[in-house]
């Protein structure tokens, strides 16, 4: 159904979890993948981003899925945790899509895929860093859409909620697992698989008019 031949696709925070499965799909689907993990590139340093964007070539498809998360009450907060976080979780998706998107104006086509979270849209004590980073993403997003649009450039979020990750079963214990599965109508988490087969769609040549949305994938938990 999917076919990525001939297209060069980034993929950020490809090394696990969600960027992983999404990694996979691609490659089945026939892409010709960069998957950059945290040991490849410091996303934390604009000079590693610079390097990393003198390394690519023309990119088609981009999906910036690296983020980072640190759980602190208002008042615990660091400035430097603060700036890491938006850092990694804004600067670094701002300067690859603005660096991406030259080449895509260009050829008068491209994909650009933001992982956020539902934590963007909504959210709880002690996640005042990861709220802010992810929805000024889900922002940069719209903004992203609006200005690429008449170059044929999809710009799109996804904002996964619960997923059953390695990250999230070292997180959590199964009873805290299993109160959160109690709150989402499905009654489980997410693979990362079904996070991943959004993705593709989104950057497939199915999608021709999807753009400058969040797409919440949360097994209906947002809407409770």
């Amino acid at each position: 159904m999917f076919d990525f031949t001939h297209k060069n696709i980034l993929v950020t925070g490809g090394s696990g979890g969600i960027g992983e499965a999404i990694v996979n799909s691609f490659n089945c689907n026939r892409g010709n993948v960069t998957s950059i993990g945290s040991q490849d590139y410091d996303l934390r340093s604009d000079r590693a981003i610079q390097q990393l964007l003198t390394d690519l070539p023309n990119i088609d498809v981009c999906v910036n899925c690296a983020g980072i998360n640190k759980i602190d009450n208002l008042h615990e907060i660091e400035e430097q945790d603060f700036d890491t976080i938006m850092q990694v979780n804004v600067k670094a998706p701002f300067m690859i899509s603005q660096h991406v998107s030259k080449h895509m104006k260009r050829s008068g086509r491209g994909k650009i895929v933001n992982v956020a979270s539902i934590w963007g849209d909504k959210t709880i004590t002690k996640r005042l860093c990861y709220t802010t980073s992810k929805s000024a993403l889900i922002g940069m997003t719209k903004t992203l859409a609006t200005e690429l649009a008449e170059h044929n450039i999809q710009v799109n979020t996804i904002s996964p909620g619960f997923t059953d990750t390695k990250l999230t079963r070292n997180v959590l214990t199964d009873p805290q697992i299993s109160e959160l599965v109690s709150k989402v109508p499905m009654k489980r988490m997410a693979t990362p698989q079904e996070i991943a087969n959004a993705v593709i769609f989104l950057c497939s040549d199915l999608n021709t008019y999807i753009t400058g949305q969040n797409i919440i994938i949360d097994g209906g938990f947002s809407i409770t």
